[in-house]
């Protein structure tokens, strides 16, 4: 999804439209410019990965301060989604911790001068949802099978209402409305209108020169908070979706 005008005129300089600025009337100009989340998505998965390999390269009984670190996120991550789904927790720590650490300084990185939020891009978190809702969805097949994932549909119809037709035709296209429809849509808008509107508002006061840095300075913090609360919970719904599946499957 490429940004409109009005979207680009309101953000921070970073350094893709400065190098566009440079490059204007020429292909590259217009290839960095609709590709310019991808392009810090990509930078913020190889300092992830950097992160992660110096992390890990020498583990020690005495862990140092990155080692300890990336510990503790990690024990931290597998509390946070143990005490919602429960003793299969461990299988689906990593990947929820993965959209944690990786959305979370994809939110944070638009505080960083020359840097952008590529969640402040509907395109990016919707490729967050769209990878969250196809895990979900395999694993709605794996615990229930292809036949109890139609009757999950259908909403179980049992006894006479099993033989009704009205019944379970609105519950399928009410868990079809929700699980493909109201889902991904919800859980992708929230987060992009989030980091945007923060990322905006960082832009309109960075215009204000001097007499705006104490109201800037002020809004950058609640702009880290709200990073913080949108990874959660974005996280947390994904947990929440994997826990449905999982309790629906023990019911």
């Amino acid at each position: 999804m490429t940004e409109t005008a009005g979207e680009k005129a309101l953000e921070l300089p970073n350094i893709v439209t400065i190098l566009a600025e440079k490059a204007k009337g020429t292909p590259l100009s217009d290839f960095l410019l609709t590709w310019q989340s991808l392009i810090f998505s990509l930078i913020i998965i190889m300092l992830l990965s950097v992160i992660a390999y110096v992390a890990s390269r020498k583990i020690k009984e005495v862990p140092g301060r990155l080692q300890a670190a990336c510990e503790l996120f990690v024990g931290g991550v597998d509390d946070f989604v143990r005490g919602i789904i429960g003793d299969k927790a461990r299988i689906y720590t990593p990947f929820i911790g993965t959209l944690f650490i990786y959305i979370l300084f994809m939110n944070l990185s638009g505080i960083v001068p020359l840097m952008k939020s590529p969640t402040s891009n509907w395109s990016t978190t919707m490729a967050l949802t769209i990878c969250v809702m196809l895990y979900v969805f395999y694993v709605s097949i794996k615990e229930m099978g292809v036949i109890g994932y139609i009757d999950h549909l259908l909403g179980k119809p049992r006894g006479i209402i099993a033989f009704s037709v009205f019944i379970p035709l609105m519950m399928l296209v009410l868990h079809i409305v929700s699980d493909f429809i109201a889902r991904p849509l919800s859980l992708s808008l929230r987060l992009r209108s989030n980091i945007w509107g923060d990322d905006m508002l960082l832009a309109v006061l960075s215009g204000f020169g001097a007499k705006g840095i104490p109201l800037l300075l002020f809004n950058t913090f609640l702009v880290i908070l709200a990073s913080i609360v949108q990874t959660v919970v974005f996280c947390l719904l994904t947990t929440i979706y994997f826990t449905l599946v999982l309790t629906h499957e023990e019911t």
